[in-house]
């Protein structure tokens, strides 16, 4: 086992430990962090000065050759606006246009960092923030120009519908496609306005635009049915040669057979052809490349052709379909009752599944059915792997027989397998898989136990974050674990920890970690590091940020916010207990 891992400071990947957010933290006028987004706190975290430097020349060596940096002097009642909640509008304005942005609350200056694209869509960006606040966002000629933006005239009578309560809608669909949106009136005579509609624009890169406008213009045309499919016509000046969109009109019963529950059908779809799928009224739109659109409507095809009893599809020459042969007695356990089992699969990994023919069948001699999973290869690796782990447990050795160790060292995407005990295994299981579920996401790596078989997915980095992390929790069932240098690194934050809040912050048999973990996609746990000193550690590839809802910056800021209720003596929210795991 150990020989196969190597030593931590083996697979130790190159990187940095401390995060761009948290080096940008403090204000030009002597530290003040943002009071509006939560990290107002004073920081009980240290970190490795030597990785910071190796952080901050590999970021110069990423810079385009036209970076640099813009400010924008603006009103504390801006200041407001374009922070948002949380700051989340500031994050939703940086996601958007691809640039870094800080706002200095005392000097009231938002500095914009990145190529010179990214700094002027940033700014626009924040100007129609700012707009809002005191009338409609009006657009020039200019701001068209920059080819990141979609009209859209939404009827009147259906604007307060694909608003939503409070703006809820807009914001969910902004978050869904990465893009960002306004009502807007137009500057000039180029353009008009019926006063039957108003128009919204839609800000963000081709994909997003497309996929938000569909969205938008399903949800008008169930308010005022028509609207959109009398004509049938979409704005197609983004698309190419390549790029583009195509229409198929449905009836009403085939339309609800493709939408599925809650939309879940119409969702796998997509996600496994990575083409945009909206269905406004009764005309399905597929947008994307011709490969895209074309497996989107082969996926369509077979869909319901399932309707007529089982499909047969030749795979042959077929770059996007993995073939699992399942024994013919755990077809049912993988289908699940009505089809349940194999429908959380799809919605798990963003895949279409389903077994071929008697036909086709017939080709392994009777005694096991193939099931075809169509969709991205990462995507149809998880999902395959999952269904081997299910297979495995009602007919064990049906995958794992003769199976020897092998880590593969290239660099691109590949799958690694070990063994491990038993007792081993069910710690590194958890309850429920919760414990594999934390560790796959935390290192972004696909984690999958088939029998006692640890089978890891992913690139290589992944695949060796993944191993480590594995060594370190079965590490942690023997007795404390020891660290001993992360500066390296560019997974993990370190935090000191005041011994007197030690117990606090773990809680009972480190109970509060876990929540911190579940929350934030990251792996928390105490080591010592060379001197012998207890820290904690916050592993995870998602670095988050000051506003963003995941990550290690998350964690960090509830575990700050943990420290300081303990030192200040009050309590609530995590924290308790004492003693930690």
């Amino acid at each position: 086992f150990a020989s196969f891992f190597g030593s931590p400071r083996t697979l130790a990947m190159p990187s940095r430990s401390r995060s761009r957010d948290s080096r940008r933290s403090r204000s030009r006028s002597g530290g003040k962090k943002d009071s509006r987004d939560g990290s107002a706190k004073r920081s009980p975290s240290r970190r490795s000065q030597g990785a910071y430097s190796e952080s901050v020349e590999a970021e110069k060596a990423k810079k385009p050759a036209d970076y640099g940096v813009d400010s924008m002097r603006i009103s504390d009642d801006d200041a407001a606006f374009i922070l948002g909640k949380g700051g989340k509008t500031k994050a939703k304005i940086a996601r958007v246009s691809a640039a870094e942005m800080e706002l200095f609350e005392r000097d009231l200056v938002l500095e914009i960092r990145g190529s010179a694209r990214e700094r002027k869509l940033a700014s626009k960006y924040a100007r129609c923030v700012m707009a809002q606040r005191v009338g409609p966002v009006h657009l020039t000629d200019d701001d068209m120009a920059d080819k990141d933006c979609t009209l859209l005239d939404i009827p009147q009578e259906a604007v307060g519908f694909v608003t939503g309560r409070m703006g809820n809608f807009l914001r969910s669909t902004e978050d869904e496609w990465c893009v960002i949106m306004f009502f807007i009136g137009v500057d000039g005579n180029s353009r008009s306005r019926s006063k039957e509609s108003e128009q919204l624009a839609i800000f963000g890169e081709r994909r997003g635009r497309r996929g938000a406008q569909l969205k938008m213009m399903s949800a008008a045309e169930t308010k005022v049915p028509g609207f959109f499919t009398d004509k049938v016509k979409l704005e197609t000046e983004d698309d190419d040669g390549d790029w583009g969109t195509e229409t198929q009109t449905f009836k009403s019963d085939e339309l609800s057979y493709a939408l599925g529950k809650q939309g879940a059908t119409r969702r796998k779809l997509q996600e496994a052809s990575e083409c945009v799928i909206q269905y406004v009224g009764s005309v399905c739109f597929f947008c994307g490349t011709q490969a895209q659109r074309q497996r989107a409507k082969d996926y369509m095809g077979w869909l319901f052709a399932q309707l007529e009893g089982p499909v047969s599809v030749n795979t042959e020459g077929r770059d996007d379909c993995t073939v699992v042969d399942v024994p013919s007695d755990c077809v049912g356990y993988i289908t699940g009752a009505r089809r349940a089992a194999m429908s959380q699969m799809e919605a798990e990994w963003g895949v279409l599944m389903f077994f071929t023919d008697a036909d086709m069948r017939g080709r392994n001699g009777g005694g096991s059915e193939k099931l075809t999973i169509w969709g991205p290869p990462r995507a149809r690796r998880g999902a395959e792997l999952k269904v081997q782990s299910s297979v495995e447990t009602k007919a064990p050795g049906f995958f794992t027989k003769g199976l020897k160790e092998f880590a593969d060292d290239s660099r691109g995407f590949a799958t690694d397998r070990m063994i491990l005990k038993d007792e081993d295994l069910s710690y590194a299981l958890g309850k429920g898989g919760a414990t594999r579920q934390k560790l796959a996401t935390a290192s972004q790596c696909i984690l999958q136990y088939i029998g006692n078989w640890v089978f890891l997915a992913g690139t290589r980095k992944e695949r060796r974050r993944c191993k480590e992390y594995l060594v370190w929790l079965l590490q942690q069932r023997r007795g404390t674990v020891t660290v001993a240098d992360v500066s390296g690194r560019d997974d993990v934050t370190e935090m000191r920890i005041p011994r007197e809040c030690v117990g606090w912050v773990t809680g009972n048999r480190g109970t509060e970690l876990r929540k911190i973990e579940q929350e934030t996609g990251s792996f928390l746990f105490m080591a010592l590091d060379r001197h012998g000193e207890e820290r904690l550690l916050i592993l995870g590839n998602d670095s988050g940020g000051r506003a963003g809802d995941t990550g290690r910056a998350k964690a960090e800021r509830l575990v700050n916010d943990l420290v300081q209720e303990r030192l200040s003596g009050r309590s609530g929210g995590y924290g308790g207990g004492g003693g930690y795991g």
